[in-house]
Formats: C-alpha cells, sequence, structure tokens
C-alpha cells in the first residue's frame, strides 16, 4: 500500500516537472515571435515606399525613376512633345486602364463633328438619370438646356447626365453614338481602345496614355472643345433656378499653366486621371496621367512634370 503511494506521488511529480518545463518552452517562444515582429513589420513598410510588390501595394507601384524624371505617383503616364513629335517621359504608355471620365472628350469629339445644331433644345430623361452606376447631378429630369450648353457642363464640369443626353438624341440614338465613338478612335489612330457608354461611368471605357495623347491632340484642334473644356465657371437655368457649375480641374484657374485642352475623370477602377494639352516655352506639349493614388496626386503628378520640364526641355533645346 505505502509502495503504491509512493509511485503515484511521483507520477504527480513528474508532472508537475513536465508542465513547468512545457511553460518555460512557451514563454521563450512567445518571446521569439515578439523579438520577430517589429522586424517583419519593418520589412515590409521598406517594401511599402520603396515600391514592394504589386501584392503589398495594389496597384500603384512605383516605377523604376530614370536620372533627372519627376518621381509620379500615378499609375501610367505619357508627356508627348507634340511641336517635336517626341517622348519626354512614359510609363506603361502602350497599356489600357479604364479612363473614367476622360471619356467625355470623345463624347465631345463625335457630338461636334455631327453637325447638329448646337442651339438645339434638348431635355433631361429618366433614362439619362439611370445610368451604369449611380452619380451625382443637379440637372433634374425635366431639364431642358441647348445641346451646347449641355456639351459645355460635359466638358468643364463632367456632368454624366448631360454627357448621355447628347448621346441620347444623335440619330440612332445611344448604340449609334457610341459606334461613332470607336469608329472615330480608329480614324485617329487609337489602336488599344474602347468605348461601350458617352459618360466613362463604365470601367469598360479603356485606353492606353498613348491613344489618349492622340484623342486630346485630335480634340485640340475644335475651337468649341477648346474653348468649354478649359472654363472656369458656366450658369445655367435648372427649372426657372440659376445654378453655377465650375471646373474640375485646379490647373485651369492657375496663372502658371496656359492650357488649350483638358479633362479629368475618376472612377474607382480608374482612380485619378487627367489630360491636357498646355502650351510651355513655347512648344506644345500633351500629358496624360492615369490612376493616380489620391485626391489631388494627379495635380500634383502635373505640377512636378511642370517643373521638370522648365528644366529638361531648355536642355533639349540648348545648342550642342
Amino acid at each position: 500500500m505505502n509502495t503504491g503511494r509512493a509511485k503515484l506521488a511521483c507520477i504527480a511529480e513528474w508532472a508537475r516537472s513536465g508542465t513547468k518545463m512545457l511553460a518555460a518552452l512557451l514563454s521563450g517562444l512567445v518571446l521569439s515571435i515578439a523579438a520577430i515582429r517589429p522586424t517583419a513589420a519593418a520589412t515590409i513598410e521598406s517594401a511599402s515606399l520603396a515600391g514592394g510588390s504589386s501584392a503589398l501595394n495594389g496597384r500603384h507601384t512605383h516605377h523604376a525613376i530614370a536620372k533627372g524624371e519627376p518621381a509620379l505617383l500615378s499609375t501610367s503616364a505619357l508627356v508627348w512633345d507634340e511641336t517635336a513629335s517626341a517622348d519626354l517621359l512614359a510609363l506603361h504608355a502602350d497599356t489600357a486602364n479604364p479612363i473614367a471620365s476622360i471619356t467625355k472628350l470623345m463624347t465631345a469629339m463625335v457630338v461636334v463633328e455631327a453637325g447638329q445644331p448646337l442651339d438645339e433644345q434638348l431635355q433631361i430623361t429618366a433614362e439619362d438619370a439611370n445610368l451604369v452606376r449611380w452619380a451625382s447631378s443637379r440637372l433634374a429630369v425635366g431639364t431642358t438646356l441647348t445641346r451646347g450648353d449641355m456639351l459645355h457642363l460635359a466638358l468643364m464640369s463632367s456632368e454624366n447626365r448631360a454627357a448621355h443626353a447628347l448621346a441620347r438624341n444623335f440619330p440612332g440614338g445611344v448604340d449609334a453614338f457610341v459606334a461613332a465613338m470607336n469608329a472615330k478612335a480608329r480614324e485617329i489612330g487609337m489602336t488599344n481602345t474602347h468605348f461601350v457608354e458617352p459618360t466613362g461611368l463604365s470601367s469598360s471605357n479603356v485606353a492606353s496614355p498613348r491613344d489618349l495623347s492622340r484623342l486630346v491632340i485630335a480634340a485640340s484642334k475644335n475651337l468649341t472643345i477648346q474653348a468649354d473644356s478649359t472654363a472656369r465657371r458656366y450658369v445655367v437655368s435648372v427649372h426657372g433656378k440659376r445654378v453655377e457649375f465650375h471646373t474640375t480641374d485646379a490647373l485651369v484657374v492657375s496663372p502658371s499653366w496656359d492650357i488649350v485642352v483638358q479633362k479629368t475623370g475618376y472612377i474607382s477602377e480608374a482612380g485619378r486621371c487627367l489630360v491636357l494639352k498646355a502650351l510651355f516655352q513655347g512648344r506644345a506639349i500633351v500629358i496624360i496621367l492615369l490612376d493616380s493614388k489620391g485626391l489631388e496626386t494627379r495635380i500634383a503628378d502635373a505640377q512636378r512634370i511642370r517643373q521638370w520640364m522648365k528644366t529638361h526641355l531648355v536642355a533639349l533645346t540648348a545648342p550642342t
């Protein structure tokens, strides 16, 4: 009996010793993990700041910056010197991306080339309000404006209902209008471009930066598109009330820029987009910025490009 009790006591002591040993091992493991975590976090943060992988950064990966090039926050970009017919900077310039309301430049091209009267009265209908996704608008259903007014608001304020009304009132309706958009794209050499609707609310409207440079140059040849896209404000009457619209592009109001034509765009799939043609030191320069990752980074990227060109264009034109 005493022998049995002694054996049980030994077993109990052994179990207590084993528990203590296991606890010590677990404690050491926890301390090791805690020591590793800051290092791992620092590694991930460094990878993100340095550009990292697409898995860490989503769509926005930094490109390798050539010496002297501006560090852009747009995923795709092109700076084209129209005067010299040369690339000044190119980043994924031949890859098609969603272009959001940059679409409306092509919408405007089709409208002005169709030759329909700009003073004809058009009405916003429920069809113009029921678009591929919700978008705010101050043009209530029933609003009547001229075709010229609709064009002005589509370009300056990116009014989606106005853009759709323009397409709906095209001979053959929206389907014929979209077919004309794609035909015009082919005509001016936009080989990586496709349109499915006239507002830019669909992510299936895609184009490459190089294609968009061709669109910007073509659009800049029309005086109506020039004037409407670079206007700062415009007032129309909506159900008898005076409604004032403003430009979506802060660069238009900047005295530092001499902009010939411009358009902004945004949907979540496209990011913040900006295209423009401006005059720099007597040269016509086209800037295309797609999928910029912050609210104001497309504007900041354009400013960085402008600062860079102050020295870059001088270097290009300097006698050798």
